[in-house]
C-alpha cells in the first residue's frame, strides 16, 4: 500500500474505531446515521456479485434480523460482538478450504469479508431499535463490530513450547473509486495464514493475523497500537504487509512520520506528520529489525526481493524534498519512508515506533513487506467492461500469499527470545 508524490505508485488507511466508550445511554436516543462513503459503495454491481458468488450476501440480511431481536443496548452489543466474530471466522476458514465455498469465486479471495463487513456497518449505521440508540451506543458498536471481524482479538498463540510465534497484518482493498473489482493481496494472505503453523528450520512457528482498514482516522485513534501493544513483547517476529510496486516484493528499511495525503477509503485525504502518543518523543525515522539480506538472498518465488532503501526526506538546515537512495541524512524530516507517505508507511512506522518504545529494538525482528501489485489477466483490466475475477488475477493472489509464507518462513528461522 504505497503512495509517494515523488515518484512512487499507489499500493496502502483510517473510519473512526471509538474504544473504551461508556455503555449505560449518555444523551437521547439519537437518529440513524447516514450510510459512509465506503458503504455507498456496497450498492455497485461487482461488489453484489462478489457477495454473491462466494455466499456472503447472507451476511448483512442474516446480522441485521439478529439485530432486530435485539431487546436492549446491551443485547445488541453481544449480537454485534458474535457476528463479527463469526464473519473473520467465516472468511478465514473460506481462505484455508474448510467449510462450504459457497460460491464458484476463489476461496483465496479476500473481497468477501470486506464487502460483508461493509454491509453489517451500514446496518449498525442505520439501525433505530425501540430501546433507543445514543451516538456514543451506535460508535461503540461500529467499534466492536470494527475489531471482532478483522481478527483484532481472536491472536492467540498455543502454549506449547519450541513453537514460535509470528504476527502478520494485512489491508483492506483500496482506491476503489479507480476500480471497485480491486483486491488487496495482503489481506487475502492474512487470511490464507492466520491460525496456521510453518514449519521453519528451527521447528514450527504460529502464524496470527489481522486485517486493518484504509481510513486515516482509524490509524490516528490508534488501532495500530491497541491491537499490537499486547502482542509484540510475546511474538518472535511481526510483519505488516501492504500491496506495492508492479512486479516485485520490497522489504521496506525506513519508516517516515509524515502522512502525504493521498485520499483513503473515505476519500479523506491528511497531510500532516503521523499522530502519536507523546509526539516530544516521537523521531522522524524507525528502522526494519527483520533480517533484509536474508530475505532477499533467499528463494521464495517467482516475484524478485528488494532491500528497499530509499527515502524523501527535507534535509537539515533545507526546505525542499530530496530522494535519498540510501536512506536518511542526520537531522533530516521525514516527507516518505521507503514504503511511502501512505498508511502502509504509516502501518510500519507506528508498529516500529511501538516496538521501540516497548525496548524491543535489538531482540524483536519486525518491518513491513510490500508485495507486488496485484493485476487482474490481459484484457480483464477495464473496470467498466471487466470481470470480477480470471485465472491470471487468481494465480498471481495465491502466487503472493505462498510467497509471502516462504518470506515470513525465512525471516523467522533463527530468530527466538
Amino acid at each position: 500500500m504505497t503512495h509517494i508524490r515523488v515518484r512512487l505508485g499507489a499500493g496502502v488507511l483510517g473510519l473512526a474505531l471509538v474504544g473504551g466508550l461508556a455503555a449505560a445511554p449518555t444523551a437521547s436516543a439519537a437518529a440513524a446515521a447516514p450510510a459512509t462513503v465506503e458503504e455507498q459503495r456496497l450498492d455497485q454491481a461487482a461488489p453484489q456479485e462478489i457477495l454473491r458468488r462466494s455466499g456472503f450476501d447472507t451476511v448483512a440480511p442474516g446480522f441485521a434480523r439478529a439485530l432486530e431481536r435485539a431487546g436492549s443496548f446491551g443485547q445488541a452489543e453481544r449480537v454485534v460482538v458474535r457476528q463479527g466474530a463469526r464473519l473473520w471466522q467465516r472468511a478465514v476458514d473460506r481462505a484455508q478450504g474448510r467449510g462450504p465455498a459457497g460460491g464458484d469465486l476463489s476461496r483465496d479471495d479476500d473481497r468477501p469479508l470486506y464487502w460483508a463487513r461493509l454491509g453489517m456497518t451500514r446496518e449498525v449505521r442505520q439501525w433505530e431499535p425501540e430501546f433507543g440508540l445514543t451516538d456514543t451506543q451506535r460508535a461503540r458498536l461500529l467499534a466492536e463490530l470494527e475489531e471482532n471481524s478483522r481478527g483484532e482479538n481472536t491472536i492467540r498463540y498455543p502454549h506449547a513450547k519450541g513453537v514460535k510465534r509470528i504476527l502478520l497484518t494485512g489491508f483492506d482493498p483500496f482506491t476503489l473509486d479507480r476500480d471497485v473489482r480491486i483486491s488487496n493481496p495482503s489481506g487475502a494472505t492474512a487470511l490464507a495464514l492466520d491460525g496456521t503453523t510453518i514449519l521453519t528450520a528451527d521447528g514450527p512457528a504460529r502464524i496470527e493475523t489481522a486485517v486493518f482498514p484504509v481510513r486515516w482516522q482509524d490509524f490516528a485513534e490508534g488501532t495500530v497500537e491497541r491491537t499490537l501493544r499486547r502482542q509484540l513483547p510475546r511474538v518472535d517476529l511481526f510483519t505488516t504487509v501492504s500491496q506495492g510496486r508492479v512486479g516485485r516484493f520490497d522489504v521496506e528499511r525506513t519508516n517516515g512520520a509524515w502522512r502525504g495525503g493521498f485520499p483513503d477509503n473515505e476519500n479523506v485525504s491528511r497531510t500532516e506528520t503521523i499522530p502519536v502518543t507523546d509526539p516530544a518523543s516521537q523521531p522522524q525515522w524507525t528502522s526494519t529489525t527483520l533480517p533484509y539480506a536474508r530475505i532477499v538472498a533467499a528463494p521464495t518465488g517467482r516475484f524478485p526481493v528488494y532491500d528497499h532503501t530509499s527515502v524523501t526526506e527535507i534535509p537539515a538546515g533545507g526546505t525542499d524534498p530530496v530522494v535519498r537512495p540510501d536512506g536518511p541524512t542526520p537531522g533530516s524530516t521525514a516527507r516518505a519512508g521507503g514504503g511511502g507517505d501512505y498508511l502502509s508507511n504509516e502501518i510500519a512506522y507506528r508498529a516500529t515506533l511501538l516496538r521501540d518504545r516497548l525496548g524491543l529494538h535489538d531482540s524483536l525482528p519486525g518491518g513491513h513487506v510490500h508485495t507486488p501489485v496485484l493485476q487482474f489477466g490481459t484484457g480483464n483490466t477495464d473496470p467498466a467492461t471487466g470481470t470480477v475475477t480470471d485465472p491470471e488475477f487468481v494465480r498471481n493472489r495465491l502466487d503472493i500469499i505462498a510467497q509471502v509464507r516462504a518470506i515470513v518462513t525465512v525471516a523467522v528461522s533463527g530468530t527466538g527470545r
